[in-house]
């Protein structure tokens, strides 16, 4: 298992710095132009576009810019040339509202997609499925920015009451009861579209599991039909269940929530990221864009890990 983990890490580590590259070569190189320029924004004078080509090293070699680069990113001294603001700052700041958002929503989705998939798989063909299939279509084809104004404007501003908070974020530390109050429609709004979708995916892979050849021995040997579904069935349906939910929660937390945050004001990094891309801010889109991947990145090594957990016969691989 160690040299697993080794491997695993080892991986991740060569992906971020692909993933970097990468990130130089579509911001700085692939556009064409004068990259200085891009970086300093609308408004900027010829003075600053030198000064800024001067700093990124964008008169030397194209191992110097990707080395400025790199030293920018990870030594916090990024800067937004529009808002001349630190841009790891500004992350760190919005990443409160962002974990409370990904964290609430990821355990609301992965608890109600269980236990509709299972339900949908033990009533399969019946009445109960069909309104579970029909209601899980209906939240996947939901667009959230959508559902998100509809919930704001009915349940927020008045539309039919305003019992829940109208958007903004509320710290943890501040006051936790207003904290989860102000999150309970945000969590609810980004977490219907993965239920329903969740709920599909393990409904079929556990079809699919009950008519293996070990769960009708182990009904032949006469266990208890939930032990059955709990130890034998349930176990080796839930990994594909546990990639999606590494990979989408690692993307909500590194920004893909950005329709949630915008509809309701939580200023986190999702909010920061679309702004940035309103205004065509490119250090901060290359700031957001790195910090995406590198919790991408880590959720895939934690994917992986728990994989080898489940199913044991992955780890030589």
């Amino acid at each position: 298992m160690l040299t697993f983990l080794v491997r695993r890490t080892i991986g991740a580590i060569l992906v971020c710095i692909a993933v970097t590259f990468i990130v130089f070569v579509i911001f700085i190189v692939v556009p064409g132009g004068d990259p200085a320029q891009r970086i300093a924004g609308k408004n900027a004078t010829q003075q600053n576009i030198e000064n800024i080509r001067h700093d990124w090293g964008f008169d030397r070699p194209f191992y110097v810019q990707y080395y400025k680069m790199m030293q920018k990113m990870f030594s916090g001294e990024l800067v937004s040339y529009t808002s001349q603001q630190n841009v790891l700052g500004q992350i760190e700041q919005g990443m409160p509202a962002t974990f409370s958002l990904a964290i609430g929503a990821g355990i609301i989705w992965l608890f109600f997609g269980i236990l509709v998939g299972v339900i949908s798989a033990i009533k399969a063909g019946k009445l109960s499925d069909r309104v579970i299939t029909v209601l899980a279509l209906i939240g996947i084809s939901m667009p959230v920015f959508w559902l998100g104004i509809i919930t704001r404007y009915y349940l927020a501003e008045g539309g039919l009451t305003t019992i829940f908070p109208d958007g903004e974020y509320v710290a943890l530390t501040t006051n936790p009861a207003e904290w989860f109050w102000h999150l309970v429609l945000p969590w609810t709004v980004l977490a219907v579209l993965f239920i329903g979708f969740y709920g599909r995916v393990l409904r079929g892979n556990v079809l699919d599991t009950v008519n293996e050849d070990y769960v009708r021995t182990a009904k032949a040997k006469g266990l208890p039909p939930k032990r059955i579904m709990r130890k034998h069935v349930l176990r080796l349906s839930l990994i594909p269940i546990v990639t999606l939910f590494g990979l989408d929660f690692a993307a909500v937390l590194g920004g893909g929530a950005i329709l949630t945050e915008t509809v309701f004001d939580l200023h986190g990094v999702g909010q920061y990221a679309a702004q940035s891309i309103n205004n065509f801010d490119l250090p901060p889109i290359m700031g957001v864009t790195l910090y995406g991947a590198f919790f991408i990145v880590f959720f895939s090594v934690l994917v992986d890990l728990f994989y080898a957990y489940l199913d044991p016969r992955i780890r030589p691989t």
